[in-house]
């Protein structure tokens, strides 16, 4: 039996999750590009948008979803960093 030795990572320089919290696509994005392209093509008071502007309408006066709640794993990241990673020692 050999006696060998853990495997040793480098230091970091912090600990972070990078982009924990990435933001929700609005729902009425594509709605609302549909509107505009049918008013370049067709112009501003075309009937023939009508149906897509009701859409759009519908689409804002949805009610919204509840927020999510924020992701902490940075804080709690940052907090125990120092008994995760070795403190550099100080020179006198």
């Amino acid at each position: 039996m050999t006696n060998k030795t853990p495997m040793r990572l480098p230091p970091l320089k912090a600990l972070r999750v990078r982009h924990p919290n990435k933001a929700d696509t609005n729902p009425c994005l594509v709605v609302m590009s549909s509107v505009l392209s049918c008013w370049a093509s067709a112009g501003y008071s075309s009937s023939g948008c009508a149906a897509v502007e009701q859409a759009l309408r519908a689409c804002m006066d949805a009610p919204k979803a509840p927020p999510k709640p924020s992701n902490t794993i940075n804080y709690h990241l940052a907090r125990l960093s120092s008994k995760v990673t070795a403190q550099p020692s100080r020179k006198k």
